[in-house]
């Protein structure tokens, strides 16, 4: 096997109650001169990532918000998984859906990335509420659970219409993960559905060559589907807190699920204070596409920040993009904790 088979095979294991404010009582942005500063903050310390940075976003208290690179779109990963978890409880207010719906797993829905369920679930019998499902697609990313979840909702274009609804523009939910980890690796054609299976897919991603990936990749940075800007994502996010688009009870429920995310521990929390809360969705494509997405509690009563970090075409390894990540949210942090 080749060492870039061997990259590429990486790349598809790996693709509390809160107080929130009426949005009547959140303040109208003012123009903050200090901000100028801090981006010229974010944008140094983006140069450590090698590649792109976009980069989004508010005090959800003050209304202040900065974007840089905030309209160019970048490949979500795994953090398209918050857009997918806000329709499915959107669905479950107007009684569509319940999270205590069982779901049977069969083997063509065991997918690559991520794979608590695929490697200790894979016997034929399991059956997961919703519930369970969407904890596993946010706490440790399990694509097996997302794509359930994804196709309990209705798919792709059931998210996009409401995020259209909500007016949240520059985010767009597309293909299940494994369709896009297939595409992002050269895989040019999976079985129908029914048929798929992980030794298949493993089997499909040796038939592809480096070129092919090489070309995959490129292709992939190109195309819209699965990406988000910064602002938009950074919108989803703040609209979520301020309980725009769901009911209190299932805001706070989604909300208490991502304060309680394990995945990127070294990202927006790498260089926070030990104690502070973050509610986050990470996203992860081992060709360098690193991204991390959530709102930090800040201390003292200086309020909440909706922060949205996307890293793309980085030329350097997963710590330093990681690290990229930190730093940009240690200085936000640090921003919003003293320049109230």
């Amino acid at each position: 096997m080749t060492a870039s088979l061997c990259h590429a095979l990486r790349v598809a294991s790996r693709v509390a109650l809160v107080v929130i404010l009426p949005a009547a009582a959140v303040a109208q942005a003012k123009p903050d001169p200090n901000l100028v500063h801090l981006r010229g903050e974010l944008e140094r310390f983006s140069l450590l990532a090698r590649g792109k940075v976009g980069v989004g976003i508010v005090h959800l208290e003050s209304g202040r918000e900065l974007f840089v690179n905030g309209a160019e779109r970048f490949p979500m990963a795994s953090t398209f998984k918050v857009p997918i978890a806000v329709t499915l409880f959107d669905l479950v207010d107007r009684g569509r859906l319940r999270l205590d719906s069982m779901i049977s797993l069969a083997p063509s829905d065991l997918h690559p990335g991520s794979g608590t369920i695929s490697n200790l679930l894979n016997d034929p019998g399991v059956s997961l509420s919703l519930l369970n499902l969407t904890e596993l697609m946010l706490l440790i990313s399990d694509n097996s659970a997302t794509d359930l979840v994804l196709k309990a909702v209705g798919g792709g274009k059931v998210v996009n219409a409401r995020l259209a609804a909500v007016e949240v523009q520059g985010v767009s939910v597309d293909r299940p993960t494994i369709d896009l980890i297939a595409d992002a690796l050269g895989i040019k054609a999976l079985p129908p559905e029914p048929e798929r299976t992980l030794p298949g897919f493993v089997a499909l991603l040796r038939g592809t060559t480096d070129s092919s990936r090489r070309a995959a990749r490129d292709a992939f940075y190109r195309d819209p589907r699965d990406t988000a800007t910064p602002e938009g994502m950074t919108r989803l996010l703040t609209k979520l807190w301020r309980q725009q688009l769901l009911s209190p009870a299932s805001s706070s429920r989604l909300l208490d699920i991502m304060f309680r995310c394990e995945t990127g521990p070294l990202r927006i929390k790498g260089l926070l204070p030990p104690g502070i809360r973050v509610a986050h969705k990470t996203g992860t494509l081992d060709f360098g596409v690193t991204n991390d997405v959530g709102i930090i509690e800040l201390p003292d009563g200086a309020g909440h920040v909706a922060l949205s970090v996307f890293v793309k075409e980085s030329g350097t390894n997963l710590e330093a993009q990681e690290r990229t990540i930190a730093q940009i949210a240690r200085a936000v942090y640090d921003y919003f904790t003293f320049a109230r």
